[in-house]
């Protein structure tokens, strides 16, 4: 695969993440409270620089993370070639920068939700979060040289317009005196085995997972994320997406027929368009057709979120045809 240059300037779609603006707010207030009392962040060892990064911990690991310093991932899997060349030289150059950017790898066969959401059409893949801002850098095995270049302007930028120096390094820390790890939550063993299920691809028990907490819990954001996310995926699973697409454009008042392809837009990071197709569909129907549309669009805001500007956006707009 021959490397892509791509746009700094883009955002990338992070459907089904919580809102980056929230985790933003979030690691910002922590870095004012660590200021007040009496500093910044401690020092990091080495290697804690480089890290393995699953959906479950994405809003943790990055999202939060990139409110302190860039946050650069690496998306690869095992049986990728050119990602055996890339990994080991990212990896090298994020110790050679000594905390100027945080270097995450994602394996895209456990974690394929995120693939999805960031749009990859193929591996190695490169992304940077800055202020929970989502920018594509680069695809393929890139010289090092041009590695480098968009490892300066990304620095740059990440300085400049949001204040990140980055975060210290200790080179005498020792790893084994790592604060101990935050007791478990009550439903944290609930979330994981969703998460298992998600990667394994059992998608059901992913579902039955998610709605096991929200029988305790049914406020509990992540768990109503996670349940909109593996419903949504398992609807599209054993779709044949050429003839979803077929059928929505041939039968424009088919609400069935809309529905799917709407949930095949979100899948895909079209999220405007997957939203514009169900406040069309409702605005052209009646009855329980246009509840069917009303009721999946409510499900596909659970999926993006309640914070996101093309939610509210949407949910105006699918006001206006309803009332």
């Amino acid at each position: 695969m021959q490397p892509r240059n791509m746009s700094m300037s883009g955002v990338v779609d992070l459907a089904a993440v919580k809102a980056a603006g929230e985790a933003k707010a979030k690691a910002e207030q922590a870095r004012l409270e660590a200021a007040r009392q009496g500093g910044g962040a401690a020092a990091v060892p080495p290697s804690a620089l480089v890290i393995d990064v699953d959906e479950a911990g994405f809003e943790r690991d990055i999202l939060q993370r990139s409110a302190e310093v860039p946050v650069v991932i690496d998306f690869w899997a095992e049986w990728c070639e050119p990602c055996k060349q890339l990994g080991p030289l990212l990896e090298r150059l994020a110790a050679e920068y000594n905390g100027r950017f945080l270097l995450a790898k994602i394996d895209v066969d456990a974690n394929q939700m995120l693939m999805q959401q960031f749009g990859i059409q193929g591996i190695p893949a490169v992304f940077a979060v800055v202020a929970g801002q989502a920018l594509p850098l680069f695809q393929g095995a890139a010289p090092e040289a041009q590695i480098r270049e968009t490892l300066d302007q990304l620095i740059q930028v990440a300085e400049e317009r949001f204040g990140l120096t980055g975060i210290a390094v200790d080179a005498d820390a020792d790893p084994s005196q790592a604060p101990a790890a935050a007791p478990a939550g009550p439903y944290d063993a609930l979330l994981e085995a969703a998460v298992t299920a998600l990667d394994s691809g059992d998608l059901a028990g992913a579902v039955q997972a998610y709605k096991n907490v929200l029988a305790d819990d049914p406020g509990h954001p992540e768990a109503k994320l996670g349940l909109a996310q593996a419903e949504l995926l398992r609807r599209v699973q054993d779709m044949d997406p050429q003839q979803v697409r077929k059928d929505a454009a041939e039968k424009p008042s088919d609400v069935a027929a809309q529905i799917a392809a709407a949930d095949l837009d979100l899948v895909g990071g079209h999220v405007a368009d997957a939203f514009d197709r169900l406040v069309e569909t409702a605005r052209v129907t009646v009855g329980d057709d246009r509840n069917a549309a009303r009721l999946r669009l409510l499900e596909l805001f659970e999926v993006v979120g309640p914070d996101d500007p093309r939610v509210t956006k949407a949910r105006s707009a699918l006001a206006r045809v309803l009332y």
